[in-house]
Formats: C-alpha cells, sequence, structure tokens
C-alpha cells in the first residue's frame, strides 16, 4: 500500500463519517431528527419524515457525494490507480457512515453512499445499475417489506449478479466488502423488526 492509497482509504471513512442526516437536522430544524425516529437510522429516509423534504435532500445529496467523492478522485488522478487499493477506497466511505469514528454505535446503513461509491465509478456501470434495478425491482414488482428485509435481499442479489456479471475483479471485491459492511449493520441493528411480507406489487 503506498501513502496515496492510504490517504485516499482515509479521507473515504473520514468523509463517510459525517451523517448529513443529522447535520441537516442542526442546519433545518435546530434539533437532532434522528432522536425522533424509531430505529434512530441517519438516512435519507428518516431525513425526508422528521426533517422534512429540504432535510431529506440536503441528507441524499450528501450521502451520494462522500461516496463519490474518493472514488472519483482516486480513480481521476495523475497518477495510476491500484486496482487492489480501489476495492478498499470504495468501501470506506460506507464503513465511515455504518462507523462513524466519532460515534461507532450510531452510524446509518450506508445505502445512498453506496449508490455515491457506484457514481463514482463510472462508465463502469455495472454496479450500480444492478444495485439499482434490484432496489426497484424489490420495491415496485415484487414487493418485500419491511424495508430492513428488501435491504438484506437486494444486497445479496445484487452481490451475487455482480460478481457474474462485472468483469473487473477489484470492482467486484470493493462491492462485496461494501455489501458485507451493510448486512453486517443490519444483522447486527437492535431496532425492531416488522413482519416479513412478499407480495406483487399490484395485489392489495
Amino acid at each position: 500500500m503506498e501513502v496515496r492509497d492510504a490517504l485516499y482509504i482515509i479521507f473515504g471513512y473520514l468523509l463517510g463519517s459525517i451523517l448529513f442526516a443529522r447535520l441537516g437536522g442542526l442546519i433545518f430544524k435546530k434539533t437532532d431528527i434522528m432522536a425522533e425516529s424509531p430505529d434512530k437510522n441517519p438516512g435519507t429516509m428518516n431525513a425526508f419524515t422528521y426533517g422534512g423534504f429540504r432535510c431529506g435532500v440536503f441528507t441524499l445529496c450528501g450521502d451520494l457525494f462522500k461516496g463519490f467523492l474518493p472514488v472519483f478522485l482516486y480513480r481521476s488522478g495523475e497518477l495510476p490507480e491500484n486496482p487492489l487499493m480501489l476495492s478498499f477506497v470504495m468501501a470506506a466511505p460506507v464503513l465511515g457512515h455504518i462507523l462513524p469514528f466519532y460515534d461507532i454505535k450510531h452510524g446509518g446503513k450506508g445505502i445512498a453512499a453506496t449508490f455515491g461509491c457506484f457514481l463514482g465509478l463510472l462508465p463502469h456501470w455495472i454496479p450500480l445499475c444492478v444495485l439499482a434495478s434490484i432496489f426497484i425491482f424489490f420495491s415496485c414488482v415484487v414487493k418485500i417489506n419491511p424495508n430492513y428485509y428488501r435491504t438484506v435481499a437486494t444486497y445479496i442479489l445484487a452481490a451475487i449478479c455482480t460478481v457474474w456479471l462485472e468483469p473487473n475483479r477489484y470492482i467486484v471485491f470493493g462491492f462485496l466488502l461494501i455489501a458485507a459492511s451493510v448486512l453486517a449493520k443490519l444483522f447486527m441493528s437492535a431496532e425492531e423488526k416488522e413482519h416479513f411480507e412478499v407480495k406483487l406489487a399490484w395485489k392489495h
């Protein structure tokens, strides 16, 4: 590992540790909006629900940006990227969001940060399209409820599909690191799980 690689990994982790839902709540509502949510998750959905539209947009853009920036900068720098280290640069912002250095017990799930990392990989479009397509499928065609189980199913299936479809094994490894981090966060979460349900979207 070169110094440059280590700096980008650290930068990604520290940037990922900025929880924009909490910051947005303080800016737009003058309070910690996560205290109002049952699961205390500092994510985009809770930002919209408990902070309002502006807070939600601020959180979504911030979480996408913190995943995008380290990956994009690492890949577009003057020095050539280390393919293996790219995997860890990809995972660093998501890990920072899940386990922020100043409060590792109250991080988020890392979903928007994952999408941000994949945006930074473009024109490598396969991980982004796979994850987005499966989320849409499980939300709008075969609906899995609640969101906890939908996210678990999406990341597991997306990881399998990415292994199968993505030719760059280092990007695959990066996605597997991300998926493992997100799933570990979900499995260790103390949030109350609602009843598991699967149904076709057009069935009531």
